[in-house]
């Protein structure tokens, strides 16, 4: 179950009906407003509040309603939804993360020290890498060290 409020659960559904009847791609939407893709998806799926203009263009280019323009600026509840778990491409970013993500830690103590990656002051990206094997999804996490403050 979503925690996120109706109204927000509302637009987002309403922004991806109006995307795929528009025949307009993520990326054309991120390119309307000059952000990353990543964090456009991200915004529209309900996950980062959208500043008042970026959110009215999107409203305007995909014709949604003035309540899911509005619900595209709220700040969202940014828990966990148990329900997307499942999903088997999610479900193996947690699985890369269970395996890896203790080794990323210590090599992050050893390469910066006592402190963490944020997941607040980053950027994300996602590129297609042609490989004779079968193409590569190539995901890169650009995060800001914070070092502990004792």
């Amino acid at each position: 179950m979503s925690h996120r409020p109706a109204e927000q659960q509302r637009a987002t559904t309403e922004v991806e009906d109006r995307r795929l009847a528009s025949g307009t791609s993520w990326k054309e939407l991120a390119d309307h407003i000059g952000r990353a893709p990543v964090w456009t998806v991200a915004a529209l799926l309900g996950s980062h509040p959208m500043p008042a203009e970026e959110a009215a263009s999107i409203g305007e280019l995909l014709r949604l309603s003035d309540e899911s323009v509005a619900a595209l600026q709220r700040q969202p509840y940014r828990t966990a939804d148990d329900s997307v778990s499942t999903d088997p491409t999610i479900y193996r970013f947690r699985e890369l993360f269970s395996v890896y993500g203790p080794a990323i830690k210590e090599l992050i103590h050893e390469e910066f020290g006592d402190g963490i990656m944020s997941a607040i002051n980053c950027r994300v990206s996602l590129e297609r890498r042609a490989d004779p094997d079968g193409d590569r999804v190539v995901v890169t996490i650009d995060g800001k060290f914070l070092p502990y403050q004792w």
